[in-house]
């Protein structure tokens, strides 16, 4: 782009389970986008331990994705381990072009747009290791989001449908630019799909938000013209991790 930004977006059709891209590829920073891993993660953990979540880890939960609180993230990260808990739970989940960030970092966690529409499916998939009542709970956090943060993903909702987000902003130290990201699920002309969109290098968050949401546009129209066409978008999605 003429700034020197970049932004990839990946669209999942639920009911085709193909792929359209718009922009280009790559790895970007995940910005808060992360703190869906983090939830995840602790959902995974604790289930594998036998028990719920406990008061604590719901209220950081529900901070983390509500508000994006980064004091109750970081509480978070140090309960699934860092970024070493991170990986090995992404990896279950079948993401593997995601890696945590360093140390207490993990908003410098580094991402693919198709790793996050991977993890999207196992928030709205049936075909998941979540158990229903945890995908029911990321969801509704999800589609509760302050109305500050109901930007990206949400702009291209249909009129009086709901959606649901995690959008992601940072400002990176060495140049001034911002990372601005926005992922989850939105009904667009009357069919339901996945999107994740990733950008870096925007001169001010506020032209990254503007940045994100053209592109989402753009993809969900690819996506929608090819299911109008019968052609299906461009690539067939990637399946979920094993269960374990």
């Amino acid at each position: 782009m003429a700034d020197g930004a970049r932004v990839s977006v990946a669209v999942l059709d639920p009911d085709s389970g193909q792929i359209a891209a718009y922009g280009g590829t790559g790895v970007f920073v995940t910005a808060s986008v992360v703190k869906l891993d983090i939830l995840t993660a602790l959902l995974l953990r604790a289930r594998e331990a036998g028990r719920g979540l406990d008061r604590t880890e719901r209220s950081c939960a529900a901070a983390m994705i509500v508000r994006s609180d980064n004091d109750a993230a970081s509480a978070l990260w140090g309960v699934i381990g860092r970024a070493p808990g991170l990986d090995a739970a992404n990896a279950r989940l079948g993401l593997t072009e995601t890696v945590g960030g360093d140390g207490p970092l993990w908003g410098l966690t580094r991402t693919t747009a198709v790793d996050r529409l991977v993890l999207l499916r196992q928030v709205f998939g049936a075909d998941s290791l979540l158990d229903g009542a945890s995908r029911a709970y990321v969801r509704g956090l999800m589609e509760g989001v302050v109305p500050e943060q109901a930007w990206g993903v949400p702009s291209v909702a249909d009129d009086g449908t709901g959606w649901a987000v995690k959008n992601g902003w940072l400002p990176r130290d060495a140049t001034g630019l911002w990372v601005v990201n926005s992922v989850g699920r939105v009904t667009a002309g009357g069919r339901a799909y996945l999107v994740a969109a990733l950008s870096d290098g925007n001169p001010t968050k506020e032209r990254g938000v503007v940045r994100v949401e053209q592109a989402v546009r753009a993809a969900v129209r690819t996506a929608g013209a090819a299911h109008r066409r019968g052609t299906g978008p461009s690539r067939p999605a990637p399946r979920p991790g094993p269960p374990g």
